[in-house]
């Protein structure tokens, strides 16, 4: 009769075992997502850091513009001065003066809301690759919460404080870096706004500036014709007066 013998420790080693492969393929899968996190939050501080670089060269051609737009006052306040100080004997310099304040702002005030409408589509082009950004860390972070998840379901027997204390820094990175583009995203709105604001006043300043120079071509007219008549006048002979008429009559 044969004696079969069983050996009482074989489940528990299948068991260990299994539980062992698990535990490799679970740290296989850890670093592997681990990995492709850090690339991708890598890429995105660099796209991060490039946006803040172009919005700091946004903020100095908007601080160049300001400045060209306060010399542009400056400059206009300066000749109409000039035109108003001019004596009415010196007709000919007073026309070529005219001359100049019609078209040297126009030409100036062209140029700038030239420049006003690059930084417009600048804005525009900001604000798009802005809204990419954003999009592309929602959809990461879909991802990583679906890896996370699958990650926990599979070491649900396994200690899962350190998955959980790495799953919140990274949120907590992540989240930050979400509030600083849109806080990049607000200051681009306020330069939209700021620059609209400026290019409605530069073009009421225009309006302005043509009236007034209506104004003064008018009073440049009257000037001359009270001058011509006034030479006219003293061209010609002095005639008798007039009798003086006496009290009674």
């Amino acid at each position: 009769m044969a004696v079969v013998v069983f050996n009482v420790n074989w489940p528990r080693a299948i068991t260990q075992a299994n539980k062992r492969a698990l535990q490799r393929q679970v740290a296989r899968a850890q670093d592997v997502t681990v990995s492709s996190m850090a690339c991708t939050m890598d890429k995105v501080l660099g796209d991060a850091r490039t946006l803040l670089e172009r919005l700091k060269e946004h903020d100095l051609a908007a601080e160049g513009l300001i400045e060209q737009s306060g010399a542009l006052s400056q400059r206009v306040q300066g000749m109409k001065e000039v035109g108003n100080a001019l004596p009415d004997k010196h007709t000919e310099e007073t026309s070529e003066i005219q001359e100049l304040l019609k078209f040297k702002p126009h030409v100036l005030l062209a140029q700038e809301n030239t420049q006003i409408k690059d930084l417009q589509q600048e804005n525009k082009e900001l604000w798009l690759s802005l809204e990419e950004h954003q999009y592309a860390l929602e959809l990461i972070m879909g991802r990583y919460r679906k890896q996370m998840l699958q990650l926990m379901m599979a070491k649900k027997e396994l200690d899962t404080k350190p998955v959980l204390s790495l799953h919140e820094n990274h949120a907590k990175e992540v989240q930050s870096q979400v509030e600083r583009i849109c806080e990049m995203g607000q200051v681009m709105r306020r330069a939209v706004q700021v620059d609209d604001q400026h290019y409605c006043s530069v073009a009421e300043r225009l309006a302005q500036l043509e009236i007034e120079n209506k104004e003064l071509r008018d009073l440049l007219a009257i000037s001359k014709s009270s001058v011509k008549a006034a030479r006219e006048e003293s061209s010609q002979p002095t005639a008798a007066p007039p009798p003086q008429p006496g009290p009674h009559e």
